[in-house]
């Protein structure tokens, strides 16, 4: 299954010397799972593999020369070459101080982070080199560390987490010792990078079995290092409504939404606040403002992980609009008031109602007109939007220019508050946003705000 172009680039590199595919790829092709990661490793120095690669027209980087690894960037993305090492000691918790270069193929393996990993097929032919059981751990769906997981384990702090995002990509159970050598080692995991952690979380969010990784962070303790403000959702009752505690319902609203990342951080993150927004009244349980409470942690935790503005802006939306629930009875204005909102928040329609529909059926309660009422309340939405109302300042028929031309003043706050009534009129009766209709709004509103002030006089006294 190896692509041609990278097929050359072997020819090229291992006329005389051992070469193979070693890694995720040796992995997801014996899964029969698509990937696009093609990772070589080579008796070669890494010298020899820059050289060879240039020679035969490829562009080669020396991404780590001192590791030993070279990167060949290929129209299928890079792919990553590395001469058989063997580490040394791990001071920092993620890089070896130094490496050995010149072992063989097994010794390479042994260095490895979990069984499944640390399979190779050597290109030249003789079948896959599988020294600690890979093949019968895909087999059982084990995650499995090579060696003692101690010591993997203390060398590198980002393995507990792959661990984890391993068993959220594969649908695989983490084999015990493995698992139990979390906890012993979270000293070595809080030295990672935030960004790190945040691409691995996302990884693992975006898996196709989210569950089996977001409990195997709450069990290793690792939930608690990085994410403790959702600590406190794990067993917090709900109400009627909701089968589910909130953990359990935040596992399930994971498992249903697309796998793209800002709509399963969202359902990671879109009832964090309700723990501490619980009240009980009358023998009922309420959760009132735990959108707000929970925007306020899910922006503390993106922050802290140094998430990008895209995904923070998208997160946030999703878990501010969560809780509006539009009712057949909701007026037009009141539908278009929302999609205003919506606006505001760069939120598509599609998007919103995705999340909330997979929110609605993972409280686990048997409702068999839910799926009408949903599909009712968007394609209402839909139609209103469709009709492209005046949902937001520039799509008013008098801009600020006019205004300003009308009053005889310059721009300021009072600007601000004349577009924003103004808008509140047209997305209450669209059929007023004409000139005309604008202009005779604005004049009767700086009528009762009185003339604008004229110039100040810079006299003394004056």
């Amino acid at each position: 299954m190896i692509p041609p172009e990278l097929r050359k680039l072997a020819e090229a590199l291992a006329a005389d010397a051992e070469l193979a595919l070693v890694g995720g790829a040796v992995r997801d092709e014996l899964l029969g799972r698509p990937h696009g990661d093609w990772d070589l490793a080579t008796a070669l120095r890494p010298e020899t593999v820059l050289a060879r690669a240039r020679a035969a027209g490829f562009r080669a980087v020396p991404t780590g020369l001192q590791h030993g690894t070279v990167t060949v960037i290929l129209a299928e993305g890079p792919v990553e070459i590395t001469t058989f090492r063997s580490d040394g000691d791990y001071r920092d918790g993620r890089r070896p101080v130094s490496v050995r270069l010149g072992v063989s193929l097994e010794e390479d393996l042994a260095r490895r982070d979990f069984t499944i990993n640390a399979m190779a097929v050597p290109l030249a032919g003789g079948g896959l080199v599988d020294p600690h059981g890979g093949r019968a751990d895909l087999r059982e769906g084990l995650i499995r560390a090579v060696g003692d997981p101690l010591q993997r384990f203390s060398e590198d702090g980002l393995r507990p987490l792959r661990a984890c995002r391993f068993a959220a990509q594969l649908g695989f159970r983490i084999e015990p010792a493995t698992l139990a050598a979390i906890p012993e080692r979270l000293d070595v995991a809080r030295r990672v990078a935030p960004e790190r952690v945040l691409a691995e979380l996302t990884k693992l969010l975006t898996g196709a079995h989210p569950r089996a990784g977001l409990e195997a962070l709450r069990t290793s303790g690792l939930l608690d290092l990085w994410l403790p403000e959702l600590a406190p959702m794990v067993g917090c009752a709900q109400n009627r409504h909701h089968r589910w505690d909130v953990w359990e319902h935040t596992l399930e609203v994971a498992g249903r939404v697309q796998e793209e990342p800002g709509l399963r951080w969202a359902a990671l993150l879109h009832d964090a606040g309700k723990p501490g927004s619980r009240m009980e009244a009358a023998g009922e349980v309420h959760f009132h403002g735990h959108e707000s409470r929970s925007g306020e942690i899910a922006e503390a935790i993106l922050r802290r992980l140094r998430a990008s503005n895209h995904l923070k802006q998208e997160v946030l939306a999703l878990v501010r609009h969560h809780g509006t629930h539009p009712e057949p009875a909701w007026s037009d204005a009141a539908c278009r008031r929302f999609l205003r909102r919506l606006g505001e928040d760069a939120l598509p329609l599609e998007r919103w109602a995705a999340f909330r529909l997979a929110d609605q059926r993972a409280k686990g309660i048997e409702d068999p007109d839910r799926e009408t009422r949903h599909g009712a309340v968007v394609a209402r939405l839909a139609a209103l939007a469709a009709q492209r109302p005046p949902l937001s300042v520039r799509d008013l028929a008098l801009d600020g220019s006019a205004l300003m031309a009308m009053a005889g003043r310059k721009g300021g706050p009072w600007l601000g508050a004349l577009q924003a009534e103004l808008l509140e009129a047209v997305v209450e009766d669209p059929g007023r946003n004409t000139p005309e209709g604008l202009a005779a709004l604005a004049a009767a509103r700086l009528a009762r705000s009185g003339p604008p002030p004229g110039p100040r006089d810079p006299r003394p006294g004056r």
